[in-house]
C-alpha cells in the first residue's frame, strides 16, 4: 500500500507557518522601518546588530536543527517554534534597550531556525513530490509573501487607528502607543497559527516514517558534503538572500530619498509584500513546465539589472513612476530567486530522506547575510545619509546579484540533463 500524498491544505499551513514566525523579527521591522529606529531609539547600525546576533545564533541553529529535522515530525517541531516565538513578542512590545533587544533577537534565531527552518523546507519537498517541486517552492515563497503582506496591511491599518491624525508629526509616547498593539495584536496570531499546524499538519504515517531516520551518521554527511550540488547552492543562497536582505531599505528609501510620511513609506514596504506572491506562484508554475535551473539564472540577471537603477542615482523625488517600477523590477529578481534556490534540489539529485541534513549544511553559509547584511547596509546608510547611502546599498546588490548569477550558471550547465 503507498502511502497517502499530503493534502493541499497541508502546504496551506506550511505557507502560514512559514511567514508568520518570521513576522515579529523581520516583517515588521521590514514595514516600519522608520517607527522601529524611532521608537527603539536605534540607528540603523545598531538595528544591523540585532540582526547580526540573530544571524550568529541561527548559523549554529541551522547546523543543528538539520538532523531533527529528519528525526522528528515537521508538524511537532514548527508549532513549537510558532509558539516560542510568540512569547517573545510580549518582551519585544516592551521596547526593551539596545541591549535587551539584542538577546531577543538571539532568542528569535533560536525559535525561528533550530526547530523550524529545516522542517518546512523538507515537508515542502515532501508535498512537492516527482513532479511538483517549483510549483511547492514557488507557492511556498509566493504564499509566505501574501500572508507577510495581510500582516503588513493589517498592522499599517492598527498603526492608524491609534494616531491622532494622519500626516501628523507623532510624539514617541504616541509612536509606541501604537506599535505595541501592532505586535501584541502579531504575537496572537502567530500563536493561533501554532495551534492549527499542531491539529491539522499530520503526514500519512507510513510517509512519515519513509522520511525520518532514527539518527544522523557522519557517513551520511560525508554523503551530503560530497555533493557538488550543496556548495553551489551555498553560494546561490547567500548571494539570493543579501538582495532580500536589502529590500528592507525601500520602505526608508520611501521616506529619506522621496519624501514620504510613515505611514506612506510603510505603505512602500506593505506594496513590496504584494509583489512577492506574484512572483513566487507564476515562476513556480512556469518552471516546472521548464528548466528551473534556468529561471534561477535569469531572476539574477534581473535583480542585477534592477539593482543599477537605483545605484545609478536616478530614482529620485521627481519621479515617483519610476521608483515604483524600479522596485517591481528588483523585488521580481529577488523574490524569484528567493522561491527556486531550494527548489532545484532535486535537480542536484540530494536524497530527500537527508533534506534536513542538506538544508543545515547549505544554510550555514547561505544565510551568513543574517549577520553581515544588516551591519553593512547601516554602515553604509549612516556613512552617507541619503540619496547617497542608499547607491551604496544598491551597488552591494548588484555585486551579489552578479556573483549569485554566474554560480547559478555553472548550477544550470551541470545538471541540465537531470
Amino acid at each position: 500500500m503507498n502511502p497517502k500524498s499530503p493534502p493541499w491544505y497541508f502546504l496551506a499551513l506550511l505557507i502560514l507557518a512559514g511567514e508568520s514566525v518570521f513576522i515579529l523579527p523581520f516583517v515588521l521591522a521590514r514595514v516600519f522601518r522608520p517607527t522601529v529606529l524611532d521608537t527603539f531609539g536605534l540607528t540603523n547600525v545598531e538595528l544591523g546588530l540585532c540582526f547580526s546576533v540573530y544571524g550568529f545564533v541561527a548559523l549554529v541553529a541551522y547546523l543543528l536543527g538539520g538532523p531533527i529535522a529528519d528525526k522528528y515530525p515537521p508538524r511537532k517541531l514548527i508549532a513549537t517554534a510558532l509558539w516560542a516565538t510568540a512569547l517573545g513578542g510580549l518582551l519585544y512590545a516592551t521596547f526593551p534597550a539596545f541591549e535587551t533587544l539584542q538577546i531577543l533577537y538571539g532568542y528569535w534565531g533560536l525559535t525561528t531556525i533550530f526547530l523550524f527552518w529545516a522542517p518546512m523546507i523538507k515537508a515542502t519537498r515532501v508535498w512537492g513530490g516527482d513532479t511538483s517541486q517549483g510549483k511547492a517552492f514557488g507557492f511556498l515563497d509566493g504564499g509566505r509573501g501574501l500572508v507577510g503582506a495581510l500582516f503588513g496591511t493589517m498592522g499599517v491599518y492598527i498603526f492608524s487607528l491609534f494616531i491622532p491624525s494622519e500626516g501628523t508629526v507623532l510624539s514617541l509616547e504616541e509612536s509606541r502607543e501604537a506599535f505595541s498593539h501592532v505586535i501584541l495584536i502579531s504575537s496572537a496570531i502567530v500563536a493561533v497559527v501554532g495551534i492549527l499546524v499542531w491539529a491539522f499538519m499530520k503526514l500519512d504515517p507510513e510517509l512519515e516514517r519513509s522520511i525520518s531516520v532514527e539518527r544522523i551518521t557522519r557517513s551520511q554527511i560525508g554523503e551530503v558534503l560530497k555533493l557538488p550540488s550543496v556548495w553551489l547552492l551555498m553560494v546561490i543562497i547567500l548571494c539570493a538572500y543579501v538582495g532580500y536582505k536589502i529590500t528592507d531599505v525601500f520602505s526608508l528609501y520611501a521616506r529619506d530619498v522621496m519624501g514620504y510620511t510613515q505611514v506612506e513609506s510603510a505603505g512602500v514596504g506593505t506594496f513590496l509584500l504584494y509583489i512577492r506572491p506574484v512572483v513566487g506562484i507564476a515562476i513556480g508554475i512556469l518552471a516546472d513546465r521548464s528548466r528551473t535551473t534556468l529561471w534561477l539564472l535569469l531572476s539574477f540577471i534581473i535583480a542585477f539589472i534592477g539593482s543599477l537603477l537605483f545605484a545609478t542615482g536616478i530614482v529620485t523625488a521627481s519621479f515617483t513612476t519610476l521608483f515604483f517600477m524600479s522596485i517591481l523590477i528588483v523585488a521580481t529578481g529577488v523574490y524569484a530567486a528567493r522561491s527556486l534556490y531550494f527548489s532545484v534540489m532535486r535537480l542536484g539529485r540530494i536524497p530527500i530522506i537527508l533534506t534536513g541534513t542538506a538544508v543545515g549544511l547549505i544554510s550555514l553559509v547561505g544565510y551568513t547575510p543574517d549577520i553581515f547584511a544588516g551591519p553593512a547596509m547601516g554602515y553604509l546608510l549612516d556613512r552617507s545619509p541619503g540619496v547617497a547611502g542608499h547607491q551604496d546599498v544598491f551597488w552591494m546588490l548588484a555585486l551579489f546579484s552578479a556573483i549569485g548569477g554566474l554560480t547559478a550558471a555553472c548550477y544550470f550547465r551541470l545538471y541540465r540533463k537531470s
